[in-house]
């Protein structure tokens, strides 16, 4: 089949899916979650936080996965306990808290990575190199994919519950609520720096919460939005790649704009509160 061959012909095709379908299955429930939690922007605050440990690591030992990596988890985790220090203990609120320390995170990471490398290796860190994955990344990814999955279903119950009614879970357990949100907050930058690895700060993102935003009109239940949420993430990634394959275009904003695309459609033809269905556009009256 055509849409199969660029996998069955080119190694690189391969590495690249196999990145994606990690990212997919592990990333897009998270994002699902960012979602009930009302903390949507949040993921990409982050995105952007975790630059400035990417470049100083980068600084240090090139483009090295491991440096890389745990500059990169570093500085999103001391980004987000930041941000919510601050939202604690002054005024400002949560949400312009994380927007202050990631535009300045992200200036900063900038700044370092220019300080050394060319322009070449600014876009690479900036939006990746999709085609570019190694069985390094690969296997990187796909344990961080494992872990996340294993770790989201320890603390799968207390997490929907405090997404549901927080003050319940507080009532039984005080420490519970802010031990289940610190742990959902490390998977989260976890993910995000392995979508870094691979499609880079500013796009990793859109795989994480684009699909997450699609499921919601594809089910009312919890469950199902998590099947709709990792299926729709994994069309946009084998999408994306073919196009990018047959169009010659970027793979990593391909597979973002794949993501778009489904996700616009989700919005006009989703069964659970889309815009022909809700208004019976699509409906057929019976005379």
């Amino acid at each position: 089949m055509t849409v199969l061959h660029p996998f069955i012909e080119f190694g690189f095709m391969r590495r690249a899916l196999v990145a994606c379908v990690a990212l997919s299955i592990s990333a897009t429930p998270l994002g699902v979650f960012l979602l009930l939690r009302r903390m949507s922007l949040v993921g990409d605050a982050l995105s952007h936080a975790v630059l400035p440990g990417a470049a100083i690591g980068y600084l240090i030992s090139g483009l090295s996965l491991v440096a890389m990596g745990t500059g990169g988890v570093i500085a999103g985790l001391s980004v987000a306990l930041l941000s919510g220090a601050v939202s604690r203990y002054t005024p400002l609120r949560e949400d312009a808290s994380f927007a202050g320390f990631y535009l300045g995170s992200l200036a900063l990471g900038v700044t370092l990575v220019s300080l050394r490398g060319s322009s070449i290796d600014l876009l690479h860190v900036l939006f990746g190199s999709l085609l570019a994955v190694d069985n390094a990344a690969v296997l990187l990814v796909s344990g961080i994919a494992v872990v996340s999955l294993m770790v989201l279903a320890l603390i799968y119950r207390p997490l929907v519950i405090d997404a549901f009614d927080p003050g319940f879970l507080r009532a039984q357990n005080r420490w519970a609520a802010p031990l289940v949100h610190g742990i959902f907050l490390v998977l989260v930058v976890t993910n995000l720096v392995a979508g870094f690895q691979v499609l880079g700060t500013l796009m990793c993102v859109g795989l994480m919460m684009l699909p997450a935003a699609a499921s919601r009109f594809w089910s009312h239940r919890l469950s199902g939005i998590l099947v709709a949420a990792m299926s729709l993430a994994l069309l946009a990634s084998f999408s994306g790649l073919v196009a990018s394959f047959y169009l010659s275009l970027p793979a990593g904003p391909a597979v973002v704009l794949c993501a778009a695309i489904l996700f616009f459609i989700s919005i006009l033809l989703g069964p659970c509160g889309g815009i022909f269905r809700s208004h019976g556009f699509l409906s057929i009256r019976k005379e």
